[in-house]
């Protein structure tokens, strides 16, 4: 079921960057959020995702954990400690799912855990949070 206020809501001004490094999990993302204009953009690894903000700051990041080279907690670490990208919301999509995982990621600086399998509802619901929470702090 989706969300009722997501149908009539403008998401285009929205700039979207998923990062997973098993593509197909982009393309899930990316079917997914498409369907409401959201603007998309994709990376493949830690290190694309670290390139990708400093060429466009996201409003958003929905982040895999494990990747290899330089995976989603670390990621996470340096976006937070850099004034310029401490304030992106982070969206972490991920397939460990232990307590540990979970605390350690919003200790980090996550702003939200969705496990995997994505479920089309709880990523729409957690993104259209996560656009209310950045239209509130720009207020």
């Amino acid at each position: 079921m989706i969300p009722i206020h997501a149908q009539d809501h403008d998401f285009s001004k929205y700039n979207v960057l998923a990062v997973d490094d098993i593509p197909v999990n982009l393309l899930l993302v990316q079917k997914m959020l498409s369907r409401f204009n959201f603007r998309i953009r994709t990376a493949s690894g830690g290190q694309q995702a670290l390139d990708a903000v400093a060429a466009e700051k996201p409003d958003l990041i929905l982040l895999d954990l494990m990747m290899p080279g330089i995976d989603g907690f670390e990621v996470i670490r340096r976006l937070r400690a850099d004034p310029a990208t401490a304030d992106i919301r982070i969206v972490i999509l991920s397939a460990l799912n232990s307590n540990e995982d979970v605390v350690k990621g919003f200790n980090l600086g996550a702003n939200d855990f969705i496990m995997k399998p994505i479920i089309m509802e709880k990523l729409l619901n957690s993104v259209i949070t996560q656009m209310q929470l950045v239209e509130a702090q720009a207020k």
